[in-house]
């Protein structure tokens, strides 16, 4: 299940940093009109790779400190998550709808919202069976 976790975490990722990448392509924060917070859009991907780091540890550790870090880190990355994807959702289609989150493809947004759900089961699972 460790290793299960950090494939999907890798995916999860991956989608990621190819938002990243569409959202900066289309004008990132330079746009004139954006619903994503700077700090919510540094802090997201800074947290997910610092959970990353910290489960990368557990598993060549085994030290369950590291894994309780790594998901804390991703309840961190999950709350900032939703909040990205509730303003992405809001915005998209409406009036207001001209930053550069709107350029995002709605089928990339699926996936990474879905294996990042994966991976906060799979490292809680991990976790609780570790800790007994």
């Amino acid at each position: 299940m460790e290793f299960a976790a950090l494939t999907a975490w890798v995916l999860a990722a991956a989608v990621g940093g190819y938002l990243l990448v569409v959202w900066m392509a289309n004008g990132g924060r330079s746009t004139k009109v954006t619903r994503f917070p700077i700090l919510v859009v540094v802090g997201h991907p800074l947290a997910a790779v610092a959970g990353l780091a910290a489960w990368i540890a557990y598993l060549f550790t085994g030290t369950a400190w590291y894994a309780w870090g790594a998901f804390a880190a991703l309840l961190v990355v999950a709350f900032q998550g939703f909040m990205l994807f509730t303003r992405w959702l809001v915005g998209r289609g409406g009036r207001h709808a001209r930053g550069a989150e709107q350029a995002f493809p709605a089928t990339a947004v699926a996936v990474h919202g879905a294996v990042a759900a994966v991976t906060v089961v799979l490292v809680f699972l991990t976790v609780i069976v570790q800790a007994r």
